[in-house]
C-alpha cells in the first residue's frame, strides 16, 4: 500500500510519522513558537532529524473557537516556508481549507493537501482534482472550528464519520482523483465528545477496513487532557500512547508534535511485531530492516 503524492509514493506498509509545523501565533499547543519563516525552517529540520517522514505545514489555527485567518495572511505565512521546505526533499503537506492556498502551495511543489473541511469549501475539490498527482487527506469535522465544540455530534459517531468520509472520497474519485491519492482522518477533537473520540479510537479497525488508509491526529488534544487531567504542555506521554494504539488498530499515518518520542515508541512496537512473527527469524538483520528508515 502506498500514498501517491506530488513527488513521492509514500510507503504505508510502515507507519508514517507526520511532524506538525504550525506557523501561527495562536495554535492550541505551540502557537507562536515557529511563527517566523526562519524559526519554522529550523523546526522542520529538527523534526526531520528526529525521524519525521512527512512535514505538515499550517498557517491557521483550527482549535475550537479559533477565529478565521484572512487569505492574505495565510498566504503570507505559508508560502515563504513552502518555498524553502521543498528543498528538504521530504513530502510536504499543507494544512489548509482555502483553495487559493492549496493552489499556490501545489504550484511551489507541495505534495499533500490536508483539509479539515474535506474539500467542502467552494473550489477546493477542483484544485485537487485539477492536479495530476497530489495526495489529499480528507478529515471529518462537525460544524466549524468556531462552533464545533459548543454543540458536538449526537448519537453513534462511528457510522456517521465513516459514511461521511467514504462519500467524500467517492465524490473525489468521480472527479478523476485516483484512489491511491486519498487518505482519511476521523477528526479527533473536531466536534466530538470525549467519549465519541475514544469510540473512534476503539473502532479504528472497522474504519481501517473501509478501503482507504487512515491518518490519526491525537497529539496533545483535549480528549487526552480530559482523561489524564494534564495540561497541554504535559501531554506527550498520552499522545504517544494514543498514536501507538491508533497504529496498532490500523492507522497508517500519525500526525504528531512529539516526533522523537513517537518514532522511538513505534520502533519498539515494530520490534515486537518482528520477533513475534512465526515467519520471520528473530535476528538483528530482520529487526533493522523493519525498524530503520531506508
Amino acid at each position: 500500500m502506498h500514498w501517491q503524492t506530488t513527488r513521492f509514493q509514500i510507503d504505508l506498509t510502515r507507519p508514517q510519522v507526520m511532524g506538525i509545523v504550525n506557523i501561527t501565533p495562536d495554535s492550541f499547543s505551540d502557537g507562536g513558537l515557529h511563527a517566523s519563516t526562519a524559526a519554522a525552517v529550523r523546526h522542520c529540520e529538527t523534526l526531520l532529524e528526529q525521524g519525521a517522514d512527512i512535514l505538515d505545514i499550517g498557517g491557521e489555527s483550527t482549535r475550537p473557537g479559533s477565529p478565521a485567518v484572512s487569505l492574505e495572511e495565510e498566504l503570507a505565512r505559508v508560502l515563504p516556508l513552502v518555498r524553502l521546505a521543498v528543498g528538504l526533499k521530504v513530502p510536504l503537506s499543507i494544512d489548509t481549507y482555502k483553495p487559493e492556498v492549496m493552489r499556490a502551495a501545489l504550484d511551489l511543489g507541495a505534495d499533500i493537501i490536508n483539509d479539515i473541511w474535506a474539500l467542502r469549501q467552494p473550489g477546493a475539490a477542483s484544485v485537487v482534482a485539477g492536479h495530476s498527482a497530489c495526495g489529499v487527506c480528507l478529515m471529518h469535522m462537525h460544524r466549524d472550528p468556531q462552533t464545533m465544540q459548543a454543540s458536538p455530534m449526537e448519537g453513534d459517531v462511528v457510522p456517521q464519520v465513516l459514511s461521511f468520509l467514504k462519500h467524500r472520497a467517492v465524490d473525489l474519485i468521480a472527479l478523476g482523483v485516483e484512489k491511491a491519492r486519498i487518505v482519511l482522518d476521523c477528526g479527533i477533537g473536531f466536534g466530538k465528545t470525549v467519549e465519541q473520540n475514544f469510540a473512534l479510537l476503539a473502532s479504528q479497525p472497522l474504519l481501517s477496513d473501509a478501503g482507504y488508509p487512515w491518518l490519526a491526529g491525537w497529539s496533545r488534544k483535549s480528549p487526552l487532557g480530559a482523561i489524564t487531567e494534564l495540561p497541554v504542555t504535559a501531554r506527550m506521554v498520552p499522545s504517544v500512547a494514543a498514536a501507538l494504539l491508533s497504529v496498532e488498530r490500523g492507522a497508517r499515518i500519525v500526525r504528531v508534535h512529539d516526533v522523537r518520542e513517537t518514532v522511538a515508541a513505534l520502533r519498539v512496537w515494530q520490534a515486537a511485531r518482528v520477533f513475534s512473527s512465526p515467519s520471520l527469524p528473530p535476528h538483528a538483520e530482520t529487526f533493522q530492516t523493519e525498524t530503520q528508515k531506508p
